[in-house]
């Protein structure tokens, strides 16, 4: 097929199209500084992606000719929601899919990053598949990155050079994140009561986080755990190399590791380039509650930012400030709920590193509740663990206050014989 120049390609995008950029670690950002050189002439370029990982579109100097309409918000995209510049589409994972597939969503193009192709012309989307596959599908142009530092990844990956419209070879390093730097004392804590939460022969869903690499790291005496999850970090590569995920007892894809991102240092990258033990699927398959509820002894370790005494889960915002997304909580907190011997877990520190107490009456005006209180079964903080599944609204919140830091359970006391006007 005859095929553009890179530099063509890009005079194809026009004020006011819509663009699709590969996410995650899988965040092209040579493609992406390339079409910013394009700024001056282009107005209200829409940027779509989950979890963008560098601040091109979001780079103040450029917010007339981009506008970033996020399906999860990162720190870059966060203050640019805040001042108007940016948005976000409130949407479950499993789901994301459909807004290109549906044609919800028209894409203009789709920006990715790729392996190099091998001897049959096909190259590897790597450590990022969430919803590039969908965009890839439905997108009128695919402009690619093509990186030697991307690890060939097995699953939904592969991408033929033929349904590349036009490439740039390009290496620089994938975007790292080391979450083991900034581990707190709570922290390890509450990755140990997690971990005394999770049987042999449990397949696991883990969260992006310090708290769930904490969990990580506590299970290194268990046996045959298997990972079925959104994310894989450093910390599942460790307990694959040390035998204790086996994946021997899942049912969806027995024997090997599946996720929809990979994300975490270069030595991971390393270890998922052509190893078949581990492979990257669609969202829509991973976190399908009809999929993960194949498994038995499924456990979702999830974070929280806020709970309320009846349950309620905020994840997403801080009062009326967007901070990130849905995302995939939901589809695992039901997934897992349905697994038989499942247990869906919520994590959060009993108070932020202010003082405030993340254990509430109510949730702040404006908080987005993530999670229902119908959904929820077991909060867990560093001072022990709920499982909220059958109790009544009194029951709930006396759980919960034994959960939230000594110095706000006299208040949270008060306020729970004031709304219940009795605890048991």
């Amino acid at each position: 097929m005859a095929r553009m120049h890179i530099d063509q390609a890009l005079s194809l995008i026009q004020s006011g199209s819509r663009i699709f950029v590969h996410g995650c670690a899988g965040t092209p950002q040579h493609l992406n500084r390339l079409l910013a050189q394009r700024a001056n002439e282009l107005r209200r370029v829409e940027i779509m992606g989950i979890l963008a990982l560098d601040n091109t579109f979001t780079d103040p100097k450029l917010k007339d000719s981009f506008f970033v309409n996020s399906l999860f918000v990162s720190g870059f995209v966060r203050p640019c929601v805040a001042n108007g510049t940016a948005s976000y589409i409130p949407a479950l994972l499993s789901e994301m899919p459909r807004l290109f597939d549906e044609n919800i969503l028209p894409l203009d193009a789709a920006f990715i990053q790729v392996s190099p192709p091998d001897k049959h012309g096909y190259c590897s989307l790597g450590v990022s598949v969430e919803t590039t596959r969908a965009a890839l599908r439905n997108a009128k142009k695919v402009f690619a990155q093509i990186n030697r530092n991307m690890p060939r990844v097995h699953g939904d990956t592969f991408v033929h050079l033929n349904q590349i419209d036009a490439y740039v070879e390009h290496d620089e390093p994938l975007i790292e994140v080391d979450y083991s730097k900034e581990i707190s004392d709570v922290e390890r804590t509450i990755g140990k009561r997690v971990a005394e939460l999770i049987d042999d022969r449990s397949t696991l869903q883990m969260g992006i986080g310090t708290i769930p690499d904490c969990v990580l790291k506590c299970l290194e005496n268990h046996k045959d755990l298997s990972i079925a999850s959104e994310m894989i970090s450093d910390g599942v590569m460790n307990l694959i190399q040390k035998g204790v995920v086996t994946n021997r007892y899942k049912n969806f894809h027995p024997g090997i590791t599946t996720c929809t991102f990979i994300l975490g240092t270069k030595k991971l990258y390393d270890f998922v380039d052509d190893n078949p033990n581990v492979i990257v699927l669609d969202v829509g398959i991973t976190n399908d509650p009809a999929e993960i509820r194949r498994n038995r002894k499924m456990c979702a370790i999830n974070a929280a930012i806020e709970v309320d005494l009846t349950g309620q889960v905020c994840a997403d915002s801080i009062g009326q400030m967007h901070y990130s997304g849905v995302g995939g909580q939901m589809d695992f907190m039901r997934g897992a709920a349905l697994s038989h011997e499942g247990k869906p877990i919520l994590v959060l520190p009993s108070q932020t590193t202010k003082g405030i107490s993340r254990i509430v009456n109510t949730l702040k005006e404006g908080a987005g509740v993530t999670t229902t209180r119908a959904h929820v079964h077991y909060i867990v903080t560093e001072y022990g663990v709920a499982n909220l599944f059958g109790k009544n609204y009194q029951q709930r919140a006396k759980a919960l206050i034994e959960l939230a830091h000594p110095d706000h359970r006299e208040a949270l006391d008060r306020a729970a014989h004031k709304r219940f006007k009795h605890l048991y």
